[in-house]
């Protein structure tokens, strides 16, 4: 009996896991190379030619043609935790690669997938309590060890040549941008600091600068830039002649009726610049354009005007100055303007706009091409996403490895009062977290079996701090060497992890309607053969 469609597919059973898991590899083993201070750049080429170079994990995955639902599952992970926690994407990717590696050899011996995902939450579960339990009590003061975590989140990034002056930037960015609950906890709003970037200059010449920066430039010279104590006005309207929503033609008989419909133009503008006068702005920043003969008549004022301002500049103003965007020029009153001081750097061509009590902060990044630029700002938003986190959660743990060791040794003892085949599930779990310090060797180009034995041994007698120095190939206590990651980082990648892991194994049907990708065609010469889809990750291949 034919009950599906000619043009459908399915895998189901052992075939389908191991489609699932073999994609769900695919992908960790993408990014896997970029893990860790010595970790390698990848070089993404879009459809129209636009080129990316970043090891960002997320990036990555964000930027790769993956046409696979399976692998896009795993990249969900990566998602999540830039979502939760803006840094640890690529630890966590690769821990679901690894776990589902685990996870093919205990299904091959006869260990039903059901065993192996509970074995898996139970160590998730108990991996997650010893972090908090191994993890240290910081002051959310601690300005050097702050500097510490977003150094540490830096390293093998753009940012990383410069990553002291960057991380001290975003340190002092954070503490600017925190207050103090009445509960004692600290609470970081990002949402009043912001991002501007500039090319032509060394990265180290990047600043911190209190308020807004808008990179745009007057709309006509003769207006004033310099304006202390300014009432300002944030528009969302253009400044310009209604138009019609319907096409209409208009048959003029004399130059005179020409003159008149000129004449009411013109008269529509000045309506408009007398309503914006009347509120006693002394400048305005429209988000839409601006009508030349406007542009005159507000010179003409003393009005600074500045127009197509992005919108995100626009809404990040209205933070730093308190304020409203307006949307109707004819409603607009004094109750619509802020003060604030507004100055302008001629050789930077940029206007700096402060809030009377300080509302925001803009990070200045300054980088000598496009390409600089875009990765340094994609290090720099990693790093005040774990700074934030680490001010708001208040815990840290050693980084170079030190933690994966130091759990994959306690869920080893743990697995012995586990019963069942649940057991051997908790121990592959133990050995799919001392993936982390493996591949910090390997990327390095270190001995990562006799490292790894080292690690061991260390952590058994104790040393709870030990992790391994890349740069010297030593095992070093990472937490006094300056390497200290975010506990809730590790958390939120162990539980994402997991979770992703469980997810794919829990897959034992894959029914299509049609080719078993996301969106089109398999392309030509993509592998997996008999089972359709895998052909979506020769992408993969093409990106890197």
């Amino acid at each position: 009996m034919v009950i599906m469609g000619e043009d459908s597919q399915r895998v189901k059973d052992k075939d389908a896991q191991e489609f699932n898991m073999s994609a769900a590899r695919a992908v960790s083993d993408a990014v896997r190379s970029t893990l860790g201070p010595k970790g390698m750049d990848k070089m993404l080429v879009n459809s129209m030619g636009d080129v990316t170079i970043t090891n960002d994990g997320v990036t990555i995955l964000q930027e790769m043609d993956i046409d696979n639902p399976t692998a896009e599952m795993i990249i969900e992970v990566a998602e999540t935790q830039e979502d939760e926690v803006g840094d640890g994407t690529t630890t966590a990717v690769s821990i679901a690669g690894e776990l589902l590696d685990n996870a093919e050899d205990l299904l091959d011996q006869d260990i039903h997938a059901t065993a192996v995902m509970k074995g898996f939450q139970l160590a998730s579960e108990f991996a997650r309590d010893e972090i908090d339990d191994v993890a240290e009590e910081i002051d959310p003061t601690d300005a050097d060890l702050l500097q510490n975590v977003a150094e540490t989140s830096m390293t093998g990034k753009g940012a990383e040549l410069e990553k002291e002056v960057l991380a001290d930037l975003v340190v002092r960015a954070i503490q600017q941008v925190t207050v103090e609950a009445n509960d004692g906890s600290h609470v970081v709003d990002l949402a009043n600091l912001n991002i501007e970037t500039q090319t032509g200059r060394a990265a180290a010449e990047s600043e911190l600068l209190s308020g807004a920066v808008i990179d745009k430039d007057p709309v006509q010279d003769e207006m004033p830039t310099t304006l202390d104590d300014a009432d300002v006005l944030l528009l969302d309207e253009p400044i310009e002649v209604e138009e019609a929503d319907a096409d209409a033609s208009v048959s003029i008989d004399s130059p005179d009726q020409l003159q008149n419909f000129l004449d009411r133009e013109e008269q529509e503008l000045r309506e408009k610049v007398d309503q914006i006068k009347a509120t006693g702005a002394d400048a305005v920043f429209c988000q839409k354009g601006i009508d030349d003969l406007a542009q005159h008549y507000l010179a003409k004022e003393g009005i600074l005007a500045v127009r197509r301002v992005k919108k995100s500049d626009l809404r990040f103003l209205k933070n730093v100055l308190d304020t409203t965007i307006a949307t109707d020029v004819d409603d607009i009153s004094a109750a619509d303007t802020a003060t604030g001081d507004i100055s302008r750097d001629e050789e930077d061509e940029l206007f700096y706009v402060e809030g009377p009590e300080a509302h925001g902060a803009t990070i200045l990044i300054r980088g000598s091409t496009d390409h600089v630029v875009d990765e340094l700002e994609r290090g720099i938003n990693d790093a005040l996403d774990v700074v934030a986190t680490t001010v708001s959660d208040g815990r840290v743990l050693a980084g170079g490895g030190a933690i994966e060791v130091e759990l994959a040794s306690r869920l080893r003892n743990y697995a012995d009062s586990v019963s069942g085949r649940e057991q051997l599930a908790v121990e592959a779990y133990a050995d799919a977290l001392e993936l982390v310090p493996r591949v910090l060797s390997e990327n390095a180009g270190l001995d990562a079996i006799d490292l790894l034995v080292d690690l061991r041994s260390a952590h058994e007698a104790g040393d709870t701090r030990a992790g391994l120095n890349v740069f010297t190939g030593e095992i070093e206590d990472t937490f006094e060497q300056g390497v200290v990651e975010t506990a809730h980082a590790k958390e939120q990648a162990l539980a994402s992890a997991t979770e992703a892991a469980n997810l794919v194994l829990k897959i034992d049907d894959i029914i299509s309607a049609g080719d078993l990708s996301t969106e089109g065609e398999e392309p030509e010469g993509g592998a997996g053969g008999g089972m359709g889809g895998m052909g979506g990750m020769g992408g993969m291949g093409g990106a890197m």
